[in-house]
């Protein structure tokens, strides 16, 4: 352990140097670390290093493109805005090791088929890329994380030599649809994210761009070759299990679930409804409700697609059922007799989820599943509202 520490110690001082050459023995190994899903929502998708070891000079590090400080200025407000820099960074292989087997997930191995100077080559662009200048990088999640950033690397240090074949790439899935090969549709986390990320994500995504998964990044290795002498050889030489997981399915608990939950508010929207076309009546403090909440919604989806960096909340057609303006007519529509116009702007919704529906039909966007009894709920309360509200007429108001 001591000469760890000492190995990273001399790191530091060569860093502080600029020192670009730290030498690697024949029997170096240069391998990719790949590390399953833990139980939070942002540990879903797993992760993934690199390891450099070389048992001759007692170094074994591990290169990990998933840290960020939370001492940042203003860490909350970048993260949302998606201006939050990660980093490089090294960590001693033991201890990043037992931090995962603490959390229970599962960590594989496999140790890539290099050439010395190929190797060599590796180790000195990590230790450049780890160098202060360097080591910052803006993340983005489908395309500069821990995971593409492993797919990066190796196409820049090993050039045209290294392919990725792409025979296990066996359907074409869109990049919303790998997201929920990790989070299930009927869950809170994904909810969340199929109300945030927009229609960008519902393209196809090519073979190569499978990689912002940590799982696909081990099976793109697992099929990768590399050109050696005119030969094709497999990139990975062993694959190796370090700790396999005790980790059951995740379950989705019904009745905690988005749909039940969304689905009994539906319900109570229905059976309003009911009464008051039953009573001849509106319950005008409902529709206020409806209209705050939906228009509060639809300004955080405004801000996020054009107030942040995030890529993935551009074009977001959610705006159909949560339309910002609804926020600004919670008054009128609270009123006893609203104005002759808000008919029309119901109109406009009844409209706009029309449209919501031709998006999801033909793909354009798909929308969280557990939202589906909220909006058929809605619908029925404006067309309600419109044909049995007694709104007043525009000579009125003049």
């Amino acid at each position: 352990m001591i000469k760890k520490l000492l190995f990273l110690f001399v790191l530091s001082i060569a860093f502080s140097a600029n020192a670009q050459f730290i030498p690697l023995s024949e029997t170096s190994e240069v391998s990719i670390l790949t590390i399953g899903p833990g139980d939070q929502l942002y540990d879903k998708f797993g992760h993934s290093a690199f390891r450099i070891k070389d048992e001759n000079s007692n170094t074994d590090i591990v290169f990990n493109y998933g840290v960020y400080d939370f001492n940042t200025p203003n860490f909350y407000t970048k993260f949302a805005q998606g201006k939050l820099l990660y980093e490089l960074g090294l960590r001693d292989f033991t201890s990043f090791l037992e931090s995962y087997k603490r959390q229970n997930r599962w960590v594989k191995e496999q140790t890539l088929d290099l050439s010395i100077a190929e190797k060599q080559a590796m180790f000195d662009f990590l230790l450049n890329n780890a160098k202060t200048e360097n080591k910052k990088y803006k993340y983005d999640f489908f395309y500069d994380n821990c995971a593409t950033k492993i797919r990066d690397v190796l196409q820049e240090v090993l050039g045209n030599k290294l392919v990725f074949n792409q025979e296990h790439i066996i359907e074409e899935y869109t990049f919303r649809q790998l997201i929920q090969k990790n989070v299930k549709a009927n869950t809170w986390g994904s909810l969340g994210m199929d109300i945030a990320i927009g229609a960008v994500v519902d393209k196809k995504a090519t073979p190569i761009q499978y990689q912002f998964l940590p799982d696909y990044v081990f099976k793109g290795a697992e099929n990768a070759e590399i050109n050696k002498n005119g030969t094709k050889i497999a990139l990975v030489k062993d694959t190796t299990v370090l700790f396999e997981a005790n980790r059951g399915e995740d379950t989705i608990h019904f009745f905690t679930s988005p749909f039940f939950i969304f689905g009994l508010l539906a319900l109570g929207i229905l059976f309003i409804t009911f009464k008051d076309y039953k009573n001849k009546t509106r319950s005008r403090y409902l529709d206020a409700v409806l209209f705050g909440f939906t228009g509060l919604v639809g300004i955080l989806l405004l801000l996020l697609w054009f107030g942040t960096d995030h890529t993935a909340t551009a074009n977001n057609y959610n705006l159909l059922w949560a339309f910002p303006l609804s926020l600004l007519f919670m008054g009128a529509i609270a009123k006893k007799q609203p104005k002759f116009w808000l008919k029309k702007y119901l109109f406009l919704l009844v409209l706009l989820f029309a449209l919501l529906t031709i998006h999801w039909i033909t793909g354009v966007q798909e929308f969280a599943i557990g939202l589906l009894p909220l909006f058929i709920a809605l619908v029925v309360r404006y067309v309600f509202l419109i044909r049995f509200t007694d709104f007043k007429p525009v000579e009125e108001t003049k």
